[in-house]
């Protein structure tokens, strides 16, 4: 890394400012630094689609079907377990050295994957496909527009986690209630408060690298963007099957 507090003059080419130069760099890292986050994003979900279909193959005789349409709790552990390993991240990341972050994370991805396996018991191979690429074009276009918006999107922020909380407890109730009108509203809000966190997102973490450059904080801030949209990426898929999905 190029040392900024070096006066000398010749650290920079003949005709380049030291600003220019500085700048230059500033630029090449945060293109690194993104491109991290992108490699992890997008090699969670690939790890995360690997395992559902593979504890979902065999159909009604796969290992899914035998955790999730068997009686007992197991079924519930394997649906709540992921958010143990959001909150270890989330609450000891301090704690927690870069590598045992990166192993959290594919240990997360994996264990995501296994909670997913359903639905492929639920939806057809066909629709499921259709909806994961509609999601990544989306996301990609989202994510694209929260990485180049001169926009400050950060007053959105505390709307959309709201927005969420209260997407969770309406879910909550929902399972009570079994309303399909109601279901169907959830997904709608869903799928525009996870697009919003998109962007959202992708500008919070783009700014972030100006305080994780250079320090040993780096690593550990790629992978909690990565994990952020991650989150925003498989939400808005599961929401979108919801309408788009063909029961099978």
């Amino acid at each position: 890394m190029a040392n900024w507090s070096d006066p000398r003059p010749t650290a920079a080419p003949f005709g380049t400012s030291a600003a220019d130069t500085r700048g230059a760099a500033y630029d090449a890292g945060l293109r690194s630094y993104m491109l991290s986050v992108y490699n992890y994003m997008a090699s969670g979900v690939l790890l995360t689609g690997i395992v559902a279909l593979l504890f979902a193959s065999g159909g009604r005789d796969s290992l899914a079907a035998q955790v999730f349409l068997a009686p007992g709790i197991l079924k519930y552990v394997v649906i709540f377990s992921p958010l143990a390993f959001i909150m270890v991240l989330n609450f000891g990341l301090n704690r927690l050295s870069t590598g045992a972050a990166q192993l959290i994370f594919w240990t997360f991805a994996a264990v995501m994957g296994v909670s997913m396996s359903t639905i492929f018991l639920v939806y057809t191979g066909t629709s499921i496909a259709i909806t994961f690429f509609a999601t990544a074009v989306a996301f990609l276009s989202l994510s694209l527009y929260g990485y180049t918006t001169k926009r400050d999107l950060s007053g959105m922020g505390t709307f959309l986690i709201m927005g969420v909380v209260g997407l969770i407890v309406a879910s909550l109730l929902n399972l009570f209630f079994k309303s399909p009108a109601m279901a169907m509203v959830i997904s709608a809000v869903g799928v525009l408060l996870f697009a919003g966190l998109t962007a959202y997102d992708t500008q919070r973490i783009k700014s972030m690298y100006a305080y994780v450059a250079g320090t040993d904080m780096i690593g550990k801030a790629v992978i909690m963007g990565a994990l952020s949209l991650y989150l925003d990426f498989i939400n808005m898929f599961q929401f979108l099957l919801s309408f788009m999905g063909q029961r099978d």
